[in-house]
């Protein structure tokens, strides 16, 4: 059975349709991107699939969350205890260290001080920024900022990881940085990851890649292993 399956989703905002009739599946353990031009749907579909927003119409269900019949505060639980985002912006909290940003999902879900700091440190160590703990997030690149926007995202060890154009704002030797760490998750975690990209030459990280446009998706590919492979996908994606 897929982690995440959507049967004939629709998403309507008044009368404009953003997403209609999408039907997607992704298997626990995988790295999906997800790509399409601006307006397709494309974060539409991760804030559905994320519960931060509701479907119109369809059948959503994540892992044993039903997503459309969900209340609110099903919502909430879902997103505090099986999901984790990672945006393209950061939002961090400046007045706040580091590790206190980290933290903060922890303290959502009523985790005492003493294990928030060990959680909190241990995902800083899994991204590499275990020795910025005590820095505020003006003090660090906008690389290093986007690093602990990821340790926040994994503090819980969701089972779920969704990132919306996380290296949008990115130079790309920090895209790089935060791809590796991204496959590393998927590898040693087993971390389910989908991602929203412009950036095509970032599939080469995923498993599989799903092409959206005008609020369906129209295609699924598996990407190749090989450089030639690659090129040719992203040429076909590009048309």
């Amino acid at each position: 059975m897929p982690l995440i399956e959507a049967r004939d989703v629709w998403k309507f905002y008044g009368d404009y349709p953003a997403l209609r009739g999408v039907n997607l599946e992704v298997d626990e353990g995988e790295f999906r991107c997800i790509v399409g031009p601006s307006g397709s749907g494309k974060t539409t579909l991760l804030s559905l699939i994320g519960g931060l927003d509701r479907v119109s119409r369809g059948y959503l269900r994540v892992g044993p969350y039903e997503l459309h019949r969900l209340s609110n505060a099903e919502l909430d639980r879902y997103r505090n205890e099986y999901v984790g985002f990672v945006f393209q912006l950061y939002y961090l909290i400046p007045r706040m260290t580091v590790i206190e940003n980290v933290e903060l999902p922890l303290i959502a879900r009523g985790v005492g001080p003493g294990e928030r700091r060990k959680l909190a440190l241990e995902a800083l160590e899994m991204v590499g920024l275990s020795d910025k703990a005590r820095r505020r997030p003006s003090e660090l690149s906008g690389g290093e900022q986007q690093r602990v926007a990821i340790a926040r995202a994994i503090v819980a060890r969701p089972r779920l990881l969704l990132a919306d154009e996380p290296t949008g704002n990115l130079d790309t030797k920090s895209a790089e940085v935060i791809m590796g760490i991204f496959r590393r998750l998927n590898r040693e975690l087993g971390m389910t990851i989908v991602m929203v990209t412009h950036n095509l030459e970032l599939i080469g990280n995923c498993h599989r890649v799903s092409r959206i446009s005008d609020g369906v998706i129209v295609k699924t590919h598996k990407v190749p292993s090989t450089r030639e492979g690659l090129d040719a996908l992203i040429r076909e994606l590009t048309i």
